[in-house]
């Protein structure tokens, strides 16, 4: 609590509209300096700064905000360098349908800037402008500085003794030198050159996705210069592009690149929030992945990484978190949007003092509000016209479906998204999911969205753990999970099947852990779910019985192979292919060290190398195959007069499986694919026809005599994948006739192609 003269009140204590006084206290100390020039009009769109040439050819900058409610708005420029700076002001006058905004001559690109945005103080109706903090354009095309979280940056006073009304009392201290600023960006430099920038398009059912961590992908990384690692270009460096296209990627998903603010609870214990989902700027890159610079290089620098990851072939796909900000709730920081218009951008409960929270971060952003939607839209536009990015992963999808309360496939944003001319055209997943009521949506999305698919993560750990009841859930997951997506014109692509996300183990971990150790957290290993889904084979955590660590090895190998069998999209974690450890963490979001990033020196390493190989393997198979990666569901009827069907089902005795047999305890499952019912035609009208393979799963402890089907299935098999194998040779199992029996070895993967 600050001493009696420090709570001086710079205001009075107007009624509000229920009668509560709105209660101001800490003045602040810090004088703004002269105003500067007026501004002249200006325009209402475009929203942010943007540079320009005004009336009478003069340069300048044209700025302009959404704030529904405010009773004015003050524009501040910064000049110098580092988070303080001589502040002027410039009040803007003009108000047009809710926008704020004004045209500054010779203002130009690298100005420092932020918004001071005055109204009335009464949270219980939801209403908390405070002038004295200030804020970050919601536009800013790019942010200067970092976020710290002293009382200052808090509309409310942080410190008030009576905590359960801490939320009621107007702070009035100037937040202006903690907080960073928004950054007027030159639009139309060489940056902007895309005539040459060729997007890759890969059609979804082609597409192999690789999820990784900016940082945490090049910071270790031996090929990249020091001074580049961690950075958006360490990533466009050739060292890094090299292991992508060697391992045979497609496309990465990178994890949250918009400018976010670490959280309280993480800088009170010398922690920062590593994954990045918290986000404050929607349009800006984050400043800390930039070499170049941050006063507006972050953007060129991002923009050159797009072009040089699409040179190698590769989309960029972005995750991104639209539906809370780092403002948290009541009780959170007062960095931007809080105080542009708290009960226009967030939903509120009942009582409009509270937040709704379907996210688990303290709020959720209020969709279903017409600037709320144009915010979002106008950023996604963005990053696909303007940075080049091919697609997004929305985190939390389904909090962005709610309409009013309940998740609503009709809802405004999806609707908005189905008919954009450009983000109809872009990738769409969805993490269906969100922590409210009803929020669990997998397999609910409209046709043009992709999910991720938990229902096949957890199938194929319980399958390799030999912990499912029958086999039913690995049937739909391995072809497609139709009982998901077969429906309104979706296909087998609609499934983004994944094993492992930055959420969780890694997959070294799955197969090294039982229990999360997300000690390093310091929250008591509280954090993280205990709904792990892994087995340890014997021994927690690293060991030196060799036994073990050849088990754990061959449990990666069939785990990645499975995946990349499967149809549908696989998705890939940065370093499984290496045998990456997290050391037993299954919530490494505060973790930016070794914990977290990348370690190549496992490329190196005898005892890991092998799983790279394998991965690139199976992922160059499967480009070579499309009966790996069908475009349609398959529909398990003949298709010729002989009885062969695009795809069956057989046990262990080469008998094709009965309704009995999928309501049976099995460790074993043979899946055939048939290369000549392949749906659709090629680019020039050809029908597509492949060989066909026929894969054996089995997880039992014990090798199985498995019965190779005869005709009219197959007259000989070639095994061309055998996990059992920690090489993998050109022809590692040899030839083997129709109907003989060959011995499987416990818990291995044979992948055999039909002859």
């Amino acid at each position: 609590m600050s001493s009696a003269a420090e709570q001086e009140a710079v205001a009075g204590k107007p009624a509000a509209e229920d009668g509560h006084p709105a209660v101001v206290v800490n003045g602040a100390r810090r004088a703004a300096s002269p105003p500067a020039v007026p501004a002249w009009p200006g325009t209402p769109v475009p929203l942010g700064a943007r540079f320009r040439t005004g009336p009478d050819q003069v340069a300048g900058t044209n700025f302009a905000l959404w704030a529904g409610g405010a009773e004015a708005v003050e524009l501040c420029l910064f000049d110098g360098p580092g988070p303080g700076g001589r502040e002027s002001r410039v009040r803007l006058t003009e108000l047009t349908h809710e926008i704020w905004h004004g045209f500054v001559p010779g203002v130009g690109p690298g100005q420092r800037y932020g918004f001071r945005v005055h109204g009335r103080w009464d949270p219980w109706t939801g209403a908390r402008w405070n002038p004295a903090k200030l804020l970050l354009d919601p536009y800013a095309r790019a942010v200067d500085g970092d976020f710290s979280l002293p009382p200052e940056v808090y509309g409310h006073v942080r410190d008030w003794p009576e905590q359960h009304v801490a939320d009621t009392v107007r702070d009035g201290r100037d937040s202006a030198p903690y907080v960073p600023k928004g950054v007027v960006v030159h639009d139309g430099g060489p940056d902007d050159e895309w005539a040459y920038d060729r997007r890759p398009k890969t059609p979804w059912a082609d597409s192999v996705i690789y999820e990784l961590h900016v940082r945490g992908f090049t910071k270790l990384h031996p090929g990249v210069p020091e001074e580049l690692r961690g950075t958006y270009a360490g990533l466009a460096h050739p060292a890094a592009i090299e292991h992508l296209t060697r391992l045979g990627v497609t496309a990465v998903e990178l994890l949250p690149v918009h400018q976010f603010a670490h959280e309280s609870h993480l800088l009170d214990r010398g922690l920062k929030n590593y994954w990045g989902y918290n986000s404050i700027g929607y349009f800006a890159p984050h400043a800390a992945y930039a070499a170049s610079g941050t006063t507006g290089e972050q953007v060129g620098e991002f923009k050159r990484m797009v072009r040089a990851l699409h040179a190698a072939g590769i989309e960029v796909i972005l995750d991104v978190v639209y539906n809370h900000t780092a403002e948290a709730g009541e009780l959170g920081p007062m960095l931007s949007l809080k105080g542009i218009d708290n009960r226009g951008y967030y939903r509120l409960q009942a009582d409009a003092r509270r937040y709704a929270d379907y996210t688990g971060c303290g709020n959720t952003l209020h969709v279903v509000q017409p600037h709320v939607l144009r915010l979002i839209t106008d950023s996604l536009r963005y990053w696909v016209t303007e940075m080049g990015v091919d697609g997004f992963r929305f985190d939390l999808a389904a909090a962005l479906a709610r309409s009013m309360h309940d998740v609503d496939m009709l809802s405004p944003f999806l609707a908005v998204i189905a008919q954009d001319p450009v983000l109809r055209r872009v990738k769409l997943i969805a993490e269906p999911w969100d922590v409210g009521s009803g929020g669990y949506q997998v397999g609910a999305f409209p046709p043009l969205w992709t999910e991720w698919n938990d229902r096949y993560r957890n199938a194929v750990r319980d399958f390799w753990r030999h912990a499912l009841p029958d086999v039913r859930e690995m049937g739909y997951r391995l072809s497609g999970s139709s009982d998901l997506y077969a429906w309104g014109g979706r296909r087998p692509y609609a499934s983004v099947n994944f094993v492992t996300a930055h959420d969780g183990f890694t997959l070294r971990d799955v197969v090294s852990y039982e229990r999360k150790h997300n000690e390093a957290n310091g929250e008591g290993n509280r954090d993280g779910t205990d709904d792990n889904r892994s087995w340890n084979c014997g021994a927690e955590g690293e060991t030196d019985d060799e036994d073990v660590r050849a088990l754990r090895r061959r449990q990666l190998r069939n785990l990645l192979t499975t995946l990349l069998l499967s149809t549908g999209v696989p998705m890939l974690v940065a370093g499984d292919e290496l045998g990456r450890t997290q050391r037993g963490s299954n919530n490494a979001y505060c973790q930016d060290n070794e914990i977290s990033w990348v370690d190549w020196s496992l490329l190196d390493d005898p005892q890991w190398r092998p799983l790279f190989e394998l991965t690139s393997r199976l992922i160059a198979l499967r480009h070579r195959h499309p009966v790996l990666r069908r475009r349609a569901f398959f529909s398990g009827r003949a298709h010729s007069a002989d009885g062969l069907r695009d795809l069956a089902w057989f046990t262990a005795r080469g008998t094709e499986m009965t309704e009995r047999d999928w309501y049976a305890p099995a460790a074993t499952l043979g899946m055939y694919l048939s290369g000549r019912d392949i749906p659709g035609r090629d680019e020039r009208g050809a029908p597509i026809v492949d060989d066909s393979f026929l894969a054996v799963l089995h997880a039992g402890d014990r090798p199985v005599s498995f019965a190779l089907p005869g005709p009219p299935w197959a007259e000989r098999y070639e095994v061309v994948v055998d996990t059992s194998r920690e090489q993998q040779a050109d022809a590692p199992g040899g030839t083997h006739p129709a109907g003989a029996e060959i011995m499987v070895p416990a818990r291995a993967v044979l992948l055999l192609r039909v002859g």
